[in-house]
């Protein structure tokens, strides 16, 4: 088989305006295509940021417009975290950017999404793990996180149990520190400390391979 190339962008950045978070995202998106990956995952909510008291207001398509253009030129899966407004009540969602599409596809958040390799959208898994119905032909399930050491904690421990149960890798990318990426058996294949980085991982015969990449 092939090699599948896959990466998780640990990104914390606190941007103003969502013209810079997608400049940010974009050296991501670079370096991440000098490795030749051809996944991204960001962190929940990455090309808005947590705002105040409330969501921030849902980037539209020409703001986002340099991302699927990204997409299409290194021809790279990037999925990023966003808002969503529905009936005048914003939500977390998840964009998809595909170099196979000529639109972005917007999701609800869920608990993360099932990804198979080369398909043109995603399968999003409610918060509801004991009803999941995983496509057989996932080969990983990614989750954009934004937890502090309390919910991280909690978080590896569902996840992990998540892959072992399903027989699925898992991918999470967090904002500020603990990216993971673990086996379809549940093992740890690498964890990030803090700091801005890509977490790699690579699948091949031998299984799964991983690497921290600093972008200091």
């Amino acid at each position: 088989m092939s090699r599948w190339n896959i990466a998780a962008a640990q990104y914390a950045r606190q941007h103003i305006s969502v013209e810079d978070h997608v400049e940010h995202h974009l050296r991501f998106i670079e370096e991440a295509a000098r490795l030749q990956c051809e996944l991204l995952v960001f962190p929940e909510l990455s090309l808005t940021g947590p705002g105040e008291a409330i969501l921030p207001a849902p980037p539209d398509d020409l703001q986002l417009s340099p991302l699927l253009h990204a997409a299409h030129t290194y021809r790279i899966t990037v999925i990023a975290g966003l808002t969503l407004e529905e009936r005048g009540q914003r939500h977390k969602g998840i964009a998809l950017f595909s170099p196979n599409r000529e639109a972005i596809l917007r999701y609800p958040q869920g608990s993360g999404a099932s990804v198979i390799p080369g398909d043109k959208q995603l399968t999003i898994i409610d918060s509801q793990a004991d009803a999941c119905s995983l496509d057989p032909q996932a080969t990983l399930f990614t989750s954009c996180q934004a937890v502090g050491e309390n919910r991280w904690r909690q978080s590896i421990s569902t996840l992990q149990r998540f892959a072992h149960r399903y027989a699925i890798a898992v991918l999470m990318a967090n904002a500020r520190s603990g990216s993971a990426l673990w086996d379809e058996k549940g093992q740890l294949i690498v964890r990030a400390d803090k700091g801005e980085l890509l977490l790699t991982g690579s699948l091949g015969r031998q299984g799964w391979q991983g690497d921290i990449i600093p972008l200091g």
